[in-house]
């Protein structure tokens, strides 16, 4: 079986979210979509689910993260290119994200980073060369 992850996050507005998420050409898949929560597909394996915050406290019993204070987790998606890092992250800013960092060229692999609406720390990388898996690590 393959596996796919779900990862949900707290928005405070979620129709400026899911917009923001379209805007990095990502779909929403109407399915597991409701005025609490959308579902933002980023590929076959990964989909966000954009929660509002009253949505995403049924889930736990903890503080939603104040990411204005503080980081609760940063998110790498893969890209085909260094190009196609510059322009998702373009396209981030042009959406109403923010940025904190400029492009990191290690030779090996490129990468860039942005914020969401919420603030949650996302970037883009390229590798050039697939790092070797290692057991036990």
């Amino acid at each position: 079986m393959s596996r796919q992850i779900f990862v949900n996050l707290p928005v405070s507005d979620l129709v400026r979210s899911v917009a923001f998420f379209e805007a990095l050409g990502f779909s929403k898949n109407p399915q597991f979509s409701s005025d609490a929560g959308a579902c933002i597909v980023v590929s076959d394996a990964i989909s966000i689910m954009l929660l509002t915050h009253a949505r995403f406290k049924d889930f736990t019993p903890k503080a939603v993260c104040d990411t204005r204070d503080a980081v609760e987790v940063l998110f790498s998606l893969s890209c085909e290119s260094r190009s196609e890092v510059d322009e998702l992250v373009r396209k981030a800013l042009a959406a109403g994200g923010s940025t904190y960092d400029a492009p990191q060229d290690l030779g090996f692999m490129y990468s860039h980073s942005f914020v969401d609406l919420d603030g949650h720390g996302w970037g883009g990388l390229h590798m050039s060369a697939k790092p070797q898996a290692t057991v036990g690590a």
